[in-house]
């Protein structure tokens, strides 16, 4: 029904839960009470699931601490440390780190990310990288997906403001150029069974 695993990515540790279908009234108890009320609102099954599979993932590693949400959307808990939330088919995960904020995304692997590609590479990136291999076009994307929770901020254009360099199938380098936001974060990109895995391992830095 569930099973965890947890990596860590220098002083970033990601927590992973994958699930099936499972019995929802079996795993309420793990809901805080406003968020009861909040699961109502969604009425799709995979949905629910999902909202409830991440309480369930929470409370594996903080206990019933509230996941609260700053301004901007971004989710932390009270006292612990700075955190990100992601999901993919079937699998959620939770970024932790005590020191700095992190961004984490998963994305499934689909061949339909060729056809959008346009909409979030740079013409540099469309040079440099290759926009014909699925696993490069989804690490491609999933990196800028992290990098846009780093930003910190809403209405950011993927392709002019968000930029990836790959040193490496897993060790990419990111820029966020938008407004008055400049930071470089270093990224590790990996695959994991179907689906990618994206986070900074360490502080971004302003430039």
């Amino acid at each position: 029904m569930f099973h965890s695993e947890k990596l860590t990515f220098g002083a970033v540790d990601v927590y992973l839960l994958y699930y099936e279908n499972f019995q929802e009234d079996e795993h309420l108890h793990n809901l805080l009470p406003d968020e009861h009320g909040r699961l109502t609102q969604y009425h799709h099954p995979n949905r629910r699931r999902e909202f409830i599979a991440t309480r369930v993932l929470r409370s594996m590693v903080f206990g019933n601490e509230p996941i609260l949400y700053s301004d901007i959307g971004a989710p932390f808990i009270e006292g612990e440390g700075y955190i990100s939330i992601s999901h993919a088919t079937q699998v959620v995960g939770l970024a932790f780190s005590r020191f700095f904020p992190v961004g984490l995304d998963l994305e499934p692997i689909r061949d339909k990310v060729l056809r959008v590609s346009h909409k979030f590479l740079s013409a540099t990136e469309t040079e440099k990288l290759d926009a014909n291999d699925v696993t490069e076009m989804i690490k491609t994307w999933s990196g800028k997906e992290a990098l846009y929770k780093l930003a910190g901020r809403k209405g950011i254009h993927f392709a002019e403001e968000l930029a990836l360099t790959k040193i490496s199938e897993e060790e990419w380098v990111g820029e966020i150029n938008c407004g008055n936001v400049r930071k470089k974060v270093n990224l590790s990109i990996t695959r994991r069974h179907d689906f990618v895995v994206s986070v900074n391992p360490k502080a971004a830095v302003d430039v």
